[in-house]
């Protein structure tokens, strides 16, 4: 078994989705966009969670798309604590797929986000949960 078929997502499934005719690019894949908007939604649910409250995203650091998500494919977003800072949170993203009608998942893209904490009057604020 190769190496890439042994590695298993890293962190915390955040959502699950599947692809759709209308998420696609005019090659007929789906656009990387809305794979971005899906790892940036999964980040913003499992930081809200860390923070305690609202955050907002403030920088996509690294984006590597591995292989093209397909109309059909299921996407899984997996979503983990890279650092935890006075206001802000840093997070790996996985989004794996599964290919309609085959077991096999693949990683398809990877990235690193940072999210910051804010209060309601969209100020960073600073967090206090279990992970600062």
């Amino acid at each position: 078994m190769s190496e890439d078929k042994k590695r298993q997502p890293v962190g915390e499934l955040a959502i699950r989705t599947l692809a759709m005719p209308a998420d696609t690019n005019p090659a007929g894949d789906i656009f990387g966009g809305w794979v971005l908007s899906q790892m940036d939604i999964a980040g913003g649910l499992v930081t809200k969670k860390v923070a305690g409250g609202r955050t907002v995203t403030v920088a996509v650091d690294s984006m590597t798309f591995h292989l093209p998500v397909f109309v059909g494919d299921t996407i899984c977003c997996y979503v983990e604590i890279l650092k935890v800072g006075n206001t802000s949170i840093k997070t790996k993203i996985e989004v794996w797929a599964n290919h309609q009608y085959e077991q096999d998942r693949v990683l398809v893209t990877e990235g690193v986000f940072t999210y910051v904490a804010v209060s309601s009057k969209r100020k960073p604020r600073p967090i206090d949960s279990e992970y600062s």
